[in-house]
């Protein structure tokens, strides 16, 4: 019944505030100018995910003083989420030089897995929690670094990042409540971070009225990782399903990456060779492509991980299967192809 009722307070808050950092972007200037890398074509506010941070934060301090969310865990959303926000608004507003945000971003994660300890040198693989020893702390701080960049590449169309981290987190939430069984208090980091972005997805659904920015794109792609980390001792969701229910931003950042990095592109310039961007312009539509993107994690991605739950054993050969279809679409879909 708490829990619920935090969700509920968690979307109209998001929804509330997000409509009030509209006015007051526009007011102040803080807006997204189209150029000939942007996938817009009017000024529109920009650093609305300072709504998901400010709500997100506040309710975690709500369930660790209810009882729902272990100490480090709430010392990492708080401390290194905010930190990965500050940045993320800097960079929105003023734009941090990439030495400053790739530091933070690293101390961040080293700060996670600091505080989570054991949590982040295992690996739920099977029916086993894997200790990867020395190895298992820096691959976690890589995979955080990983996720907070992945979202911060692949927010390029109206509403796609928002509904990813909330197909995501709820979706997770949905292994642990239906699959595993888990109590909803076990899962409630998720179900809280996913009604902040729904709250938000209001605002930022084709034709956005403010895009989210570094400042949430980075938070969300942070508390994901940390999330699942943390979430790991509770409620036992593999390290398998996790990348199928993140496969869609997974396998087109990834694979633009790679080819961009083989062109010898500086892969923090802007750029338009994301899938996702390439059918935005192909089809002439945000919400089309924002659409096929849920409908892939609803139908497609959510199937499958919770198969990798129920077979553990088999979650490797379930994983590939899930996003070898993906990988291929993709491709023909131009990810990393240049313009």
């Amino acid at each position: 019944m708490i829990l619920g009722l935090i969700c509920i307070a968690a979307f109209f808050a998001t929804y509330a505030m997000t409509a009030w950092l509209i006015r007051y972007f526009h007011t102040r200037q803080i807006v997204d100018r189209p150029n000939s890398r942007s996938s817009h074509t009017i000024p529109t506010p920009r650093g609305g995910g300072l709504s998901m941070v400010a709500v997100s934060t506040g309710s975690v301090i709500i369930l660790y003083a209810s009882g729902s969310l272990s100490a480090p865990l709430t010392t990492v959303l708080i401390w290194g989420g905010l930190s990965i926000g500050a940045v993320g608004f800097w960079d929105d507003v003023r734009s941090a030089p990439i030495a400053v945000r790739m530091t933070v971003h690293l101390g961040a994660a080293a700060f996670a897995v600091y505080c989570l300890g054991s949590a982040a040198s295992t690996v739920q693989v099977g029916n086993f929690a894997v200790d990867l020893g020395a190895i298992g702390p820096v691959l976690s701080v890589l995979g955080i670094v990983w996720s907070l960049n992945l979202f911060n590449f692949m927010d390029g169309i109206d509403g796609i990042a928002a509904s990813e981290a909330a197909c995501i987190l709820l979706g997770a939430a949905g292994l642990g409540l239906l699959v595993l069984r888990c109590s909803p208090m076990d899962v409630a980091p998720e179900l809280v971070a996913g009604a902040a972005c729904l709250g938000f997805l209001r605002w930022n659904w084709p034709p956005a009225a403010i895009f989210m920015g570094d400042v949430g794109s980075g938070y969300l792609g942070y508390a994901i990782a940390v999330i699942a980390i943390g979430s790991s001792q509770s409620c036992h969701i593999n390290i398998y399903a996790w990348l199928i229910l993140g496969g869609v931003f997974l396998v087109d950042a990834t694979l633009t990456l790679c080819r961009r990095l083989l062109r010898g592109e500086r892969i923090y310039h802007a750029h338009r060779t994301h899938a996702y961007q390439w059918l935005a312009r192909r089809w002439g539509s945000h919400l089309r492509v924002t659409a096929v993107v849920i409908i892939i994690n609803i139908a497609w991605l959510f199937p499958f991980a919770a198969l990798a739950v129920i077979f553990p054993r088999s979650a490797f050969w379930i994983c590939i299967i899930a996003l070898a279809p993906l990988t291929a679409c993709a491709l023909l879909s131009g990810s990393g192809r240049p313009e």
